[in-house]
């Protein structure tokens, strides 16, 4: 018996089912890579980006959610080069599906109970998702724009429902607008902490901080 199709599985219906000593057996995600390409660029590389949030309450499988992955992923790498771009997956399969497998092959129904125990058997995992939930970002360069929301059409088709691409006002992956991220990192406020940023602690020796130099405190 192959896999049900994903419209069995597209809507919340139930509670949400995890993986725990109780509920056994789960067969491992299909995504097991969140974050591809140039995911140790600094910071300041790449300012510009972009999501795609979901505009439906539904579930969305990890077949589909690697398979949209490795579409974005191959048009990327393929007009930006692999170190131009930081692709990250925002939404996590944890719930669990289930099927009441029934047989179908001549004489089953003297072999099969029917509705009977029809509690189903873990078949895979879904994101339970929300309306305004971001299902992935796309960093890059500012030059690089028209391609990353290509990419993000292109993988927009490996979901069901509704969703849009947005462009993100903050600087990179930060929680910053661009105009205020540029004025707080020439003040020292901010300092580059891999893909992140992390503010100043105004704690330490005087002569140590960048503040008290820059005439800032």
């Amino acid at each position: 018996m192959g896999r049900r199709p994903a419209r069995c599985y597209r809507y919340q219906k139930n509670k949400p089912y995890i993986k725990s000593r109780y509920c056994r057996g789960v067969p491992e995600s299909k995504i097991k890579i969140y974050d591809v390409g140039n995911k140790k660029a600094p910071v300041d590389l790449f300012p510009f980006v972009a999501h795609l949030v979901c505009d439906e309450k539904q579930q969305i499988s990890s077949e589909a959610l690697e398979a949209c992955r490795v579409a974005i992923n191959k048009y990327l790498s393929k007009n930006l080069g692999k170190d131009a771009y930081h692709i990250r997956m925002r939404a996590h399969p944890f719930h669990v599906l289930r099927a009441n497998k029934m047989l179908s092959c001549a004489g089953a129904d003297r072999l099969s109970s029917g509705m009977r125990h029809s509690y189903g058997k873990p078949i895979g995992v879904a994101a339970r998702v929300d309306i305004g939930q971001i299902l992935l970002s796309v960093r890059a360069k500012d030059t690089a724009e028209k391609h990353v929301i290509e990419a993000i059409r292109r993988g927009k088709f490996k979901f069901a429902g509704r969703q849009k691409i947005l462009k993100s006002l903050k600087w990179g992956f930060t929680k910053y607008p661009r105009e205020e991220y540029v004025k707080l990192r020439k003040a020292g406020v901010l300092a580059a902490d891999g893909n992140q940023v992390k503010v100043h602690n105004r704690r330490g020796a005087l002569e140590d901080s960048v503040l008290f130099q820059t005439g800032m405190e």
